[in-house]
């Protein structure tokens, strides 16, 4: 993992960035995401199913059930729309902290992206944290939180045991991935070291060239 510091000073924009959102918390990393966005970065968040909500799981529930109440009088059709996937959900809280009605705030949405586990080509790039939004850094001890992927299969979403599953597999390629290229770098380091002995010493060839 990269760890992500974001400042209010400028600095140059990565092309795209991507944030494992597992562990982190809801809210504030739904502001860092959009902050960011609206000052031109692209961001891509990934693992949404595992970030966490301050409160207990009725906590959460209760408040569900009040929102589920908010519906257009004459026509539901219209609207408000109640998500029931991880990625949408967080979607639509970051949606709601940028004027995405506006030219410039249309724009910034457009380059965020959620996704539940990690579809390629993420899997094959580097994923970063954001320190700001950790829950073990920002929550209190004792604190109660629940899981944002446990909360939504008790509200309706039917998805959870696939994405288990194909984290599983993603993970456990990796997994060979890495124990691949660990014996690839010993063979490595081995080989230079071997070399360099073939070598010898060569410092008084170094210092005969003037370095």
């Amino acid at each position: 993992f990269i760890f992500l510091l974001f400042t209010r000073r400028t600095r140059t924009m990565d092309k795209v960035v991507v944030i494992d959102a597992k562990g982190h918390l809801f809210g504030r990393l739904a502001s860092i995401v959009s902050k960011q966005l609206l000052q031109g970065q692209h961001v891509v968040v990934v693992r949404t199913e595992g970030i966490c909500m301050s409160g207990g799981m009725v906590r959460r529930r209760m408040a569900h059930d009040r929102y589920k109440n908010k519906k257009m009088n004459t026509n539901p059709k219209k609207g408000p729309y109640h998500y029931t996937s991880p990625s949408r959900i967080f979607w639509k809280t970051v949606r709601g902290m940028i004027p995405h009605k506006t030219v410039r705030g249309a724009a910034a949405f457009e380059r965020f992206k959620a996704y539940e586990g990690i579809p390629a080509p993420y899997d094959k790039v580097k994923r970063a944290c954001v320190p700001e939004a950790l829950k073990v850094l920002r929550l209190g001890e004792g604190h109660r939180f629940c899981v944002l992927g446990d909360f939504c299969a008790q509200i309706g979403w039917k998805h959870a045991a696939i994405v288990k599953e194909l984290e599983g597999k993603r993970e456990a390629a990796a997994s060979e991935y890495w124990a691949k290229k660990k014996d690839a770098n010993i063979k490595r380091a081995a080989a230079v070291a071997a070399a360099n002995a073939q070598l010898g010493d060569l410092q008084g060839l170094i210092e005969a060239t003037g370095y």
